[in-house]
């Protein structure tokens, strides 16, 4: 259970190097969740974006929080909560927080990011695990949820069936290349209304949890918000879904049809 929650806050997530102000996401854009096991209620989730400052200088902060409810939580009690903090003018992050308390399990863990002192790569330095070198315009986990957004989706107008598209992140403390298959566009009935979407199949490590590499699946609002609207994990055991409840603050209308 716990570690289906991991990755539920993480595929919330998942899914920046632009120079412009971005046109699909601004401060105050907040989107709820709900995660279900089958008809059973097993946690909630939230990730906000607003105005902040870091070392001084305006910044983007971004937080995800995601935690157990109900008979969920008095059984395995998780928060979870991932934050980074992103430079308005590059998009990229300069700061990132993971912060895990699931039963007595603890992790913290902070990463600095330094874009400016190579002109090839980036410098990550881990409270945890000291310096490390990455490609450089390297993101985290949340940074490269917003570069999806507003770097990828926009331009894809005619994504092709199959086509893949890979970020590479820094997470859980080492590299992590994100990897999205496009599968095809769904119709997508929510608690909101039905809403038309691009699917992506995550590619995902086989064993204790999966059977194939295509099973986690996810829906992206059509329109250009972009925003995830629905995630299913098919495991062993069944299957957990993650579901947006609500929003607030979206740049564009939502296209809802009722």
């Amino acid at each position: 259970m716990k570690r289906i929650l991991i990755i539920t806050v993480f595929a919330v997530l998942i899914t920046s190097s632009g120079w412009c102000q971005p046109a699909v996401y601004k401060p105050g854009e907040i989107v709820y969740y709900a995660v279900h096991y089958g008809p059973i209620s097993a946690g909630e989730a939230t990730l906000e974006l607003k105005n902040a400052t870091y070392k001084g200088k305006p910044v983007w902060h971004s937080k995800l929080t995601g935690k157990t409810t109900g008979m969920a939580d008095a059984i395995f009690k998780v928060l979870d909560i991932y934050e980074s903090y992103m430079d308005p003018q590059t998009e990229l992050p300069v700061f990132t927080i993971r912060n895990i308390r699931e039963g007595r399990y603890r992790k913290y863990n902070e990463v600095i990011f330094d874009h400016e002192t190579r002109n090839d790569s980036t410098i990550l330095t881990s409270d945890l695990t000291g310096v490390h070198i990455g490609q450089k315009g390297m993101h985290d986990i949340l940074s490269c949820f917003y570069h999806f957004r507003d770097n990828i989706m926009p331009g894809k107008n005619e994504l092709l069936e199959g086509e893949m598209i890979t970020i590479m992140t820094w997470f859980t403390d080492e590299l992590y290349p994100v990897r999205l298959k496009y599968i095809k566009t769904e119709d997508v009935k929510t608690r909101l209304g039905r809403i038309k979407c691009y699917k992506f199949n995550p590619v995902t490590e086989t064993g204790r949890l999966f059977k194939t590499e295509e099973d986690v699946s996810f829906w992206f609002t059509a329109d250009k918000n972009y925003l995830p609207v629905k995630i299913r994990f098919d495991i062993f055991v069944g299957a957990f879904t993650v579901e947006m409840t609500n929003y607030e603050g979206l740049v564009y209308p939502m296209e809802i049809r009722k």
